[in-house]
C-alpha cells in the first residue's frame, strides 16, 4: 500500500511538473533579412509563459556579438513576454546566433535563433508588385521550375511587399515534399519588403514531364487557406540520356514539328478553336511521346499516334476553349516529353484572342 502511494505520488509530481513549466515561442527561429554592415539589428522573440508562475534566470547567446534583454521579475501563468536580442553587425556574411534561455521551467534551457545576412549595400527589388495575396503584394503568383534534370535543387524567389497597416510574419503552407520555403525576413513591417524562397527537390518527383501544385501564403504560421492566397507552382523534369553512347545518339529519333506556335486567331463568338499540328520523325529509331500534358486549363488534345517510326508522322489535334483560358494563370501551353535525346522536352505555344 505504502509503495502504492509513493508511486502515485512520483506520477503526480511528474505530471504537475511537465504541466507546470512551459514556454512557447510565437517564432522560434527569427530570420532577419539583410542588415547593413555595422548597423546592429533586433530580434524580439514574443514568448509565453504555459505555465505556473516563470522566473527567468538569465539568457545567454552564443556569442558576444549578440546581447540579450529579458524580463527580471516574475511571469504570470498565461502572460506574455519578450525576449530582445540586438546583433551588432560587424561581420560581413549570412550570420546564426543561438539564444538559450534559462529560467525555473526546466533544467534544459529554451533555445531561440536569430539569423539574417550582413551585407555592405541594400538592393532594392526594382520590379512590380502586380499581385495581391492576402494582406501582402507580391510580384509573381506562378512559379515554373523549367528543364530540371534528375538531382538538381532548383529555387525561385517571390518578392513581397507589406502593403497593409500592420506587420506579417508571411509563411508558405501545404508544400508537398518536393518543395521547401522560407521567409526573410521573418516578420515584414507596413511598407517594407521582404522574399520567399522556394525550392525543389527534383529527387522527390515522381515522373518525367509537367507536375503542377498549389501553396498558399499566409499571413502568419497558422493562417487559413483560401483561393486568395494561392500560388501555383509547376516544374518540367526532363529524362536523362547522359549515359548514351555517341553510336545511340547517331541512331536516335529526331522530332520535328510544322510548328512550335499554333496561331488561332481570336474566339469571336465562338466558345472554342482547334488547330493541328503535324509531327515527323526524321531519325533513325522509333520516337515515343511518352507524355502530353497542359500548363493550364482551357485546352484539349487529341494525338492520333505516340510511337512514330522513321519518317512517319501524326497528328496533334489542339482545341482551345474561350471560358476556362479566362482564368488561366499562365500562358496556354502543350508540353510533350519524347525519347530525342537531342529534345526532349517540346512545347507548343498556343495564341488565341
Amino acid at each position: 500500500m505504502k509503495r502504492k502511494i509513493i508511486l502515485t505520488a512520483l506520477v503526480a509530481a511528474f505530471a504537475f511538473d511537465m504541466a507546470a513549466q512551459r514556454i512557447s515561442a510565437k517564432h522560434e527561429v527569427i530570420d532577419c533579412g539583410s542588415v547593413l554592415y555595422e548597423q546592429p539589428v533586433t530580434a524580439k522573440f514574443e514568448l509565453r509563459n504555459k505555465g505556473n508562475e516563470l522566473i527567468i534566470d538569465t539568457v545567454r547567446t552564443s556569442c558576444g556579438c549578440a546581447i540579450a534583454s529579458y524580463p527580471r521579475g516574475s511571469i504570470m501563468k498565461g502572460d506574455n513576454f519578450t525576449v530582445e536580442v540586438t546583433y551588432d553587425a560587424r561581420q560581413l556574411g549570412h550570420f546564426e546566433k543561438e539564444v538559450a534561455v534559462y529560467s525555473n521551467a526546466s533544467d534544459k534551457p529554451f533555445y531561440l535563433k536569430m539569423k539574417g545576412v550582413v551585407v555592405d549595400k541594400l538592393i532594392d527589388f526594382t520590379g512590380k508588385y502586380d499581385y495581391t495575396i492576402g494582406s501582402v503584394r507580391t510580384d509573381n503568383n506562378n512559379i515554373e521550375f523549367d528543364d530540371v534534370n534528375v538531382g538538381d535543387m532548383p529555387i525561385q524567389k517571390i518578392h513581397i511587399i507589406n502593403s497593409g497597416s500592420e506587420s506579417v510574419s508571411p509563411v508558405v503552407m501545404h508544400l508537398p515534399d518536393y518543395l521547401t520555403a522560407s521567409v526573410s525576413p521573418t516578420t515584414i513591417a507596413p511598407g517594407h519588403t521582404g522574399v520567399a524562397t522556394i525550392t525543389l527537390n527534383s529527387l522527390k518527383l515522381r515522373d518525367y514531364g509537367l507536375t503542377q501544385s498549389s501553396v498558399y501564403l499566409g499571413m502568419y504560421p497558422g493562417d487559413k487557406v483560401s483561393a486568395d492566397k494561392e500560388i501555383s507552382v509547376s516544374a518540367v523534369l526532363l529524362p536523362g540520356f547522359r549515359n548514351m553512347s555517341e553510336t545511340q545518339k547517331h541512331n536516335a529519333p529526331v522530332i520535328k514539328l510544322s510548328s512550335e506556335t499554333l496561331d488561332l486567331g481570336t474566339f469571336g463568338d465562338k466558345d472554342d478553336k482547334s488547330g493541328t499540328i503535324i509531327i515527323e520523325n526524321n531519325g533513325k529509331s522509333r520516337l515515343d511521346i511518352r507524355s502530353m500534358q497542359m500548363f493550364t486549363t482551357g485546352l484539349k488534345v487529341k494525338l492520333n499516334k505516340s510511337k512514330l517510326r522513321p519518317g512517319e508522322s501524326a497528328k496533334l489535334k489542339i482545341t482551345a476553349y474561350k471560358k476556362q483560358l479566362k482564368s488561366a494563370r499562365s500562358k496556354p501551353r502543350v508540353l510533350m516529353i519524347t525519347n530525342d535525346p537531342a529534345k526532349p522536352k517540346v512545347v507548343i505555344h498556343v495564341k488565341v484572342k
